[in-house]
């Protein structure tokens, strides 16, 4: 229901968009002179994009089970294809942990949470930064005759602010995450399953951190890629500093993969239209991410799990 009411909205935004028809046209002749360029760049970025994930994986994983590049690919993309019609993605988990043995399949659900949280602080970093750019470009609310017109933007950045330390806090100290479980009586039992991330370095921890931020520049770069595949002019930077904010909304609000495209699309409009009208172009470009990064990877997953043993003999 929440995909059918955004694709609606999107469709009404795009049928009266003005010029809509030359709008399609400059995609189309677009596309013709450097379409499968941009097409073949973005899918070859695809796997770029998740292999780093891989890693990411492969290495959260290792103080369990020691596992190749390759499994930890195939388990990526296995939990890509269960996380489809889940909140948030949470089924990648499920998705990840069958390709591990029995004894560590739990322990390891601990392990991809913390691979989460070192994509996340570069998703609040990078978001903060282009929120700043934004509000100070496009201010977010007039003057009321009660406050300065800036007021709640500062408010905003703030409230930003004080989120992104707190979680880069945490992340360099996941012994308070286990402290947690051991102070609260029902998670006592819980905790031997957590204890796995006292067994990250500091210089395991930046490493991720490093992985998570080359992705988040890699994925950033396809979309981008695709914008200016389908025709729409912009400068780069400012591409970028705006898909930050889209990427921080997209982080912060609860959704799943199959509604993510509405969402992504209106949030799309809004931040991407800023710097041109060109909506056809905007919608185009975030349908062709969501089914290069997504749907794409899921068809894959889906195929890999018909070959995975659920239980493993050990």
């Amino acid at each position: 229901m929440l995909f059918a009411w955004l694709a609606w909205s999107i469709y009404s935004q795009l049928k009266h968009q003005p010029n809509l028809q030359s709008s399609l046209v400059h995609i189309m002749d677009t596309l013709e002179q450097k379409g499968w360029i941009a097409m073949v760049l973005v899918l070859l970025l695809m796997f770029c994009n998740w292999g780093l994930e891989a890693r990411k994986w492969q290495k959260l994983v290792k103080p369990l089970e020691d596992i190749s590049f390759l499994r930890s690919f195939s388990a990526i993309l296995s939990g890509v294809s269960l996380s489809i019609n889940t909140p948030n993605r949470i089924g990648e988990y499920g998705g990840r942990i069958l390709y591990l043995s029995n004894r560590n399949k739990l322990k390891a659900i601990a392990a991809t949470i913390v691979g989460s949280f070192s994509q996340l602080i570069v998703t609040i970093i990078f978001g903060l930064i282009g929120m700043i750019y934004y509000i100070n470009n496009f201010p977010l609310i007039k003057d009321d005759g009660y406050f300065a017109p800036n007021f709640w933007e500062k408010i905003l950045v703030g409230v930003l602010i004080f989120i992104c330390l707190l979680t880069i806090l945490l992340y360099f100290r996941l012994q308070i995450i286990v402290a947690i479980f051991e102070k609260i009586p029902f998670l006592r039992k819980a905790k031997v399953f957590v204890q796995i991330i006292l067994r990250y370095s500091t210089g395991d921890l930046e490493s991720l951190l490093l992985l998570s931020a080359i992705r988040y520049l890699v994925f950033s770069a396809q979309y981008l890629i695709l914008l200016d595949a389908f025709g729409l002019e912009f400068i780069w930077w400012q591409g970028l500093l705006l898909n930050s904010v889209i990427y921080l909304v997209m982080a912060l609000v609860p959704t799943i993969a199959i509604a993510e495209l509405g969402l992504r699309g209106k949030v799309s409009i809004y931040f991407m239209g800023l710097l041109s009208a060109n909506t056809a172009a905007i919608v185009a470009a975030t349908v062709g991410i969501w089914l290069i990064n997504l749907v794409l990877p899921a068809v894959l997953g889906s195929v890999l799990l018909l070959g995975v043993k659920i239980f493993k003999e050990k």
